[in-house]
């Protein structure tokens, strides 16, 4: 490591002793150097205020504030000022407790080589250049990854209302195929929404919930109008048509980048937990949580809710409909928490509000 020049360097030297401030004096001045000196700590810690030196030389032994009170003061308030101990006690001890007090180097007294003096001084000196750059450069890189960083976030916060903007487009497709297929999914979201957070669901999977319940019913726009209001029974036929609105929900969604896995959750929200619902006949832990979830508010919703084949439900039905198929037909949990939420809404309008 190449040693720094003395020239122009602003020195402190603090000292008790005039004879030896004077000669540290003369001779760096000699060097180029700039130098102020105190005759004890307390008048070096007011020379240092006054005007911030390149590097301070200070004596241990002074009179009201000694050499290690002011190296602790001075080094912890300006980590990066190289502080150099110039000391006749001949004790090694001295020499650990300044380095721990945050001294940089050591110098004994009397100064007969002042070329050692220079050495130290110049190695320090090169060192804390060293130590400005490294803290100049990390400080520029911290403010390139902010940057960076809030460059992407803001990036992250557009995708994301594009991406609700392409789901409320999606969710509003279906209400050109039926009046009420559009408001049944923005309520199964609602009470999705308000079951997953009440199970404890993160935050990321409680928005994935909400999402598939806003999207569930997408696949109806390939079921024939007629099919959806016809007040009797659907045929054999029509049934078929409508059987396949998951699978059709899910080749339009697994296309989209959801965060969550919002395709498969949709595809799944007719599976029954004893393994006698569509399109796959899955069971038990083999349906996806937050699916059960969306099952559930799905049930809850369209019996809540007035038909062309038949009129709304009560609340009361719906509770035994979820009592009598509690783990047979749906998750026991969600059935529970969907059962607390019925038995505390005042009316069917509360239960697809958040709680």
């Amino acid at each position: 490591m190449k040693l720094a020049s003395l020239v122009n360097v602003r020195v402190l030297a603090v000292d008790d002793d005039p004879a030896i401030r004077d000669n540290m004096r003369v001779y760096l001045e000699d060097c180029g150097s700039v130098v102020t000196t105190a005759e004890n700590g307390r008048a070096g810690l007011a020379a240092l205020r006054a005007d911030m030196p390149d590097i301070v030389l200070v004596d241990l032994r002074m009179p009201e504030v000694d050499g290690m009170e002011f190296i602790r003061k001075v080094c912890s308030a300006n980590p990066l000022l190289p502080v150099v101990v110039v000391s006749g006690t001949g004790v090694m001890q001295d020499v650990i407790d300044a380095m721990r007090c945050g001294a940089w180097d050591f110098v004994t007294k009397p100064l007969v080589d002042m070329q050692i003096l220079d050495y130290v001084m110049g190695r320090c000196l090169s060192r804390a250049q060293l130590l400005r750059e490294n803290e100049a450069y990390r400080q520029g890189l911290e403010s390139k990854v902010a940057e960076r960083t809030a460059d992407l976030e803001a990036s992250y916060r557009k995708m994301r209302r594009l991406m609700r903007a392409t789901v409320a487009s999606l969710s509003g497709v279906t209400d050109m195929q039926s009046s009420f297929t559009g408001m049944h999914q923005q309520r199964v979201s609602l009470l999705a929404r308000t079951l997953a957070d009440n199970m404890g669901f993160t935050a990321a999977r409680v928005e994935g919930v909400e999402t598939a319940g806003l999207l569930h019913d997408i696949g109806l726009m390939h079921v024939p109008s007629e099919f959806l209001s016809k007040p009797g029974a659907l045929s054999k036929l029509e049934w078929a048509f409508v059987y396949l609105h998951p699978r059709s929900a899910y080749d339009v969604l697994s296309r989209v980048p959801f965060e969550q896995p919002v395709a498969d959750i949709v595809l799944q929200h007719h599976e029954r937990m004893n393994g006698s619902g569509y399109p796959q006949g899955l069971q038990g832990e083999a349906i996806l949580p937050e699916a059960r979830i969306v099952a559930v508010a799905d049930v809850v919703e369209a019996m809540l809710s007035h038909r062309p084949y038949r009129p709304a439900r009560s609340v009361d039905e719906v509770m035994e409909e979820l009592r009598v198929h509690r783990g047979t037909l749906y998750c026991p949990a969600v059935a529970d928490a969907a059962m607390g939420i019925l038995a505390r809404a005042q009316s069917v309008e509360a239960v697809f509000k958040e709680e």
